[in-house]
């Protein structure tokens, strides 16, 4: 039966993958779902042929396992797979739409990436994430700080203000309070449980 398949259409998943194979006539040979290391060991062992799947999470990962073995790779954007689910969506439709989409002749496919241009991906968007994060650190500083008169401008620049203003011998943090004191109003810290403080 493998070497009539034409077309490996693979639904994407963790765990549990559904593979539609397509003979060269058009008909469905099965649809079946396989775990991770029955998928591998099937794209593996099956001569080369069209591997059809969806441009979504781990997809480049599983296209170039697929590619390594010979098979002639078709990466299809979600959004044209969902007009050809003819059914109730699930697994099993799915699959089906993955391949029905491949054979198009007009269809548009998605560029695999290497690992070096994934790795690149992933940095940049760590970063993004880490910037996202730092802004939201200093906005929630700036808006506790407001409550106690220490207004600060937006950017983390405007850090520094905020030291040299708690720093300073008028405010009204530090005002009869010892190194590292705990700061009135800001409360503890609800995972350690331990007060917030900065050094006068």
């Amino acid at each position: 039966m493998t070497s009539k398949i034409s077309i490996l259409a693979i639904d994407l998943a963790k765990g549990s993958f559904q593979v539609c194979a397509v003979g060269s006539d058009g008909t469905v040979l099965y649809n079946r779902a396989l775990s991770r290391n029955r998928l591998a060991t099937l794209l593996g062992e099956q001569p080369a042929c069209v591997v059809a799947m969806e441009a979504c999470a781990t997809s480049h990962h599983w296209c170039r396992m697929a590619q390594s073995h010979g098979h002639d790779v078709r990466l299809v954007p979600a959004a044209y797979v969902k007009p050809f689910v003819k059914r109730q969506k699930n697994d099993r439709a799915d699959a089906e739409a993955i391949a029905e989409a491949a054979m198009r002749p007009t269809m548009r496919f998605v560029a695999v990436k290497s690992v070096e241009t994934q790795g690149r991906a992933v940095a940049f968007r760590t970063h993004q994430c880490l910037v996202r994060q730092r802004t939201q650190l200093i906005n929630a500083l700036r808006g506790h700080l407001a409550e106690f008169g220490l207004v600060a401008p937006k950017g983390p620049a405007s850090l520094k203000l905020l030291e040299n203003a708690l720093a300073g011998p008028g405010s009204a943090l530090c005002q009869g309070r010892g190194p590292r004191a705990a700061r009135p109003g800001l409360g503890r810290s609800a995972r350690w449980g331990r007060p917030i403080s900065v050094d006068c």
